[in-house]
């Protein structure tokens, strides 16, 4: 009788142990979730929660496996199981005790002092004026790039702008003379725009290189940015205007202008336009002459660099290298900001704490 009395007792502790294992898991899912979410202070006190918690689940089975809790409690859970034919149901009076074990690990939780940590960065940008000066001419219309060079020329820029989003840039245009399309701008859209609407036939008939050069000077004159650079694109000779380009380039020096040169053309001869009958050129087999010593000379003259262009590779190669050449500078400081997340967890702990209390007075008061 007394071997089926101790069999009983134990059965009935396995069914208490069943809200305590409820509660830590629900616990410990809980610190897992802190842990992937937040930092840890102290994170020895989430073990140290937990040690408490199954400490006081383990006396709390063993109380009532030894019959210590007092024959109501063990009378009325042994007949919670009885009536419904559930034996978990015998652990019922057990759940005032379970939600001190959830409020001992909530506890342990909330001690390590679990914090999120969110970074501010305040960016400084050194920027950089950039100016393209293109040639228009009618012999940008030479077929040795695909559709001309003009086409190409205008595409390949386009990209060079679309890749410099922070930096101010302005396009100047010149044939027999020159104009600004468009001022110095960060509207990236204006500026594409404005390449898109290059064409020949603007000005008038010629290639004024240093009057190209001159007016991409003129634009940057008033700029106050550290860093001040011309991209210079040219297809042929100087052969009219009233500034030469090597005096252009003492004048982009004195500025502090930096000046990249670029001769575009294949090397012998490319199927280009010679004259025009109505709205149509007539093409014919030209000899390339690009003035190379004179734009070599206006990149050392201005601390720049010459580069020539003899197909759409290569000029879209040439951007690229005066794209890492010219990067803007950037300091970044980065602020760390912490913020302390117990507070979740204290108020779990204190929600076990007020439900035990609640149990305790009913329904379980005279129980316990």
């Amino acid at each position: 009788m007394k071997e089926v009395k101790r069999t009983e007792a134990w059965g009935l502790a396995l069914a208490t142990a069943l809200p305590h294992a409820v509660a830590l898991a629900a616990g410990g899912v809980l610190a897992w979730w802190a842990g992937m979410r937040f930092e840890w202070t102290m994170p020895e006190a989430v073990a140290a929660g937990g040690v408490a918690a199954g400490v006081w689940a383990v006396v709390r089975v063993i109380r009532v496996a030894t019959g210590r809790t007092g024959v109501l409690v063990q009378s009325w859970g042994a007949g919670l199981a009885a009536k419904s034919g559930h034996r978990w149901r015998a652990g019922l009076p057990e759940l005032p005790h379970a939600a001190r074990t959830l409020a001992l690990v909530s506890l342990g939780t909330a001690a390590a002092g679990p914090q999120s940590a969110s970074s501010v960065e305040d960016l400084e940008r050194e920027g950089i004026d950039i100016v393209l000066a293109l040639d228009v001419s009618a012999s940008m219309l030479s077929k040795d790039f695909k559709p001309n060079r003009l086409e190409e020329a205008k595409e390949v820029a386009q990209e060079f702008v679309e890749g410099r989003p922070h930096d101010r840039i302005g396009v100047v245009a010149y044939e027999g003379e020159a104009f600004t399309q468009v001022p110095l701008t960060t509207d990236t859209r204006v500026v594409l725009e404005a390449i898109e609407g290059l064409e020949t036939g603007m000005l008038a008939p010629g290639t004024a290189v240093g009057m190209g050069l001159a007016t991409a000077v003129n634009r940057l004159r008033n700029s106050d940015s550290p860093s001040k650079v011309i991209v210079l694109l040219t297809d042929g000779e100087n052969n009219t205007g009233s500034i030469e380009p090597r005096d252009a380039a003492q004048l982009a020096e004195l500025e502090g202008i930096r000046v990249y040169t670029i001769g575009v053309g294949t090397v012998g001869k490319a199927k280009s336009p010679v004259r025009k009958v109505g709205n149509e050129f007539i093409y014919d087999w030209v000899d390339v002459k690009i003035d190379e010593p004179s734009l070599k000379a206006i990149a050392a003259t201005t601390g720049g660099a010459y580069f020539r262009a003899t197909n759409g590779t290569k000029l879209r190669e040439i951007y690229r290298e005066i794209d890492t050449l010219e990067k803007a500078r950037f300091q970044v400081l980065r602020y760390n900001q912490r913020t302390e997340e117990f507070r979740l967890f204290g108020f779990i702990a204190i929600g076990a704490l007020l439900g035990e209390f609640l149990l305790r007075m009913f329904p379980f008061r005279s129980l316990t």
